[in-house]
């Protein structure tokens, strides 16, 4: 049965933007991440505390944290990947500190060995004390489980290779799993055979479904998971993002797009689409370009129009009265 009610999480200020080659500022950060929250939206994926000798964008870690004007019941999450990234965020002020960390583990050797030059396993066992550490400051810990519909290096993953790194997961009481298409090859029916192994471990609140579109199935494969009463979705404002293992590859599905869906299916978000759209306009006039999410770009578009017409219509009531 669908869900009546769906969270969207915002991952655009972490994950749309840690890979743009353009400098955003801390302040246009922390500008895009008020917006998101004055549209309605309850999870935003902040920043990252990682090496900014590989992360630059992400450099600015504490000041966006320090930056924000926190609303209540807005939930405000951080990766860190390692033990020290944890102890950047917990050494932030109180009130300042993340209210959730990410954690992120691969499908695929392959994938793994390419991107972190460690064994899947080994890469869990790194996570460990920063989970313990984690739950003792009383924050919670979600995780992804990159690359499960499909991986650059290795092809085909199998149902079985996710639920692997989900038990280890769970091994290490991760609170929360998310399956990640990272490279946006999966399909409805290869997301289902997925979510379903992560359902055996976790409960429908603590799975979510992280799309990229690289193929134009992020939606759909949204839907298979509404199908199944997951409800909790990972979505980048403006469609920010992309994979730099996967030439091509596409950012995560976009906010405005999973919105309008869910919008047409009658299920509640409560997230206001024209404060959204800001939002888009906002980020995208930082980098200097339009939106990849098509319903961003078509109600920008349409705003646009909007506009021309009120001009024109100043100028014919102008030139009456004259």
């Amino acid at each position: 049965m669908i869900p009546k009610q769906v969270s969207l999480v915002e991952v655009g200020p972490r994950d749309g933007l840690q890979n743009e080659s353009q400098p955003v500022s801390a302040q246009q950060k922390v500008e895009l991440i008020h917006l998101l929250q004055a549209a309605g939206l309850r999870e935003i994926e902040a920043t990252s505390f990682v090496s900014p000798k590989w992360v630059p964008q992400m450099a600015d870690n504490a000041q966006v944290m320090s930056g924000i004007q926190r609303h209540e019941g807005v939930r405000y999450s951080v990766l860190t990947p390692n033990m020290k990234g944890l102890e950047a965020a917990l050494a932030l002020p109180l009130g300042q500190r993340p209210h959730e960390i990410v954690v992120f583990a691969a499908a695929t050797e392959a994938f793994s060995q390419r991107n972190i030059n460690c064994s899947i396993e080994v890469s869990i066992e790194r996570f460990r004390p920063v989970v313990v550490a984690a739950h003792e400051a009383g924050i919670k810990v979600r995780s992804a489980v990159s690359c499960a519909m499909g991986c650059p290096y290795q092809g085909e993953v199998s149902a079985d290779e996710v639920e692997r790194v989900v038990m280890l997961l769970k091994s290490i009481r991760v609170d929360h799993v998310g399956i990640a298409d990272t490279i946006g090859v999966g399909t409805p029916v290869k997301v289902q055979a997925a979510m379903e192994r992560a359902l055996k471990h976790y409960p429908i609140g603590e799975v979510s479904g992280h799309f990229h579109d690289t193929y134009g199935q992020a939606l759909a494969n949204i839907y298979a998971c509404l199908q199944m009463g997951i409800h909790i979705f990972d979505a980048s404002v403006a469609g920010l993002g992309g994979c730099p293992y996967a030439k091509g590859a596409t950012g995560n599905v976009g906010t405005e797009d999973a919105l309008f869906m869910l919008n047409g299916l009658g299920i509640d978000t409560g997230i206001d689409m024209s404060k959204l759209i800001d939002a888009a306009a906002y980020i995208s006039m930082v980098l200097g370009r339009k939106p990849v999410s098509r319903t961003g770009s078509a109600l920008l578009a349409k705003r646009e129009q909007q506009r021309d017409q009120q001009r024109d219509q100043q100028r014919a009531q102008s030139v009456v009265h004259a």
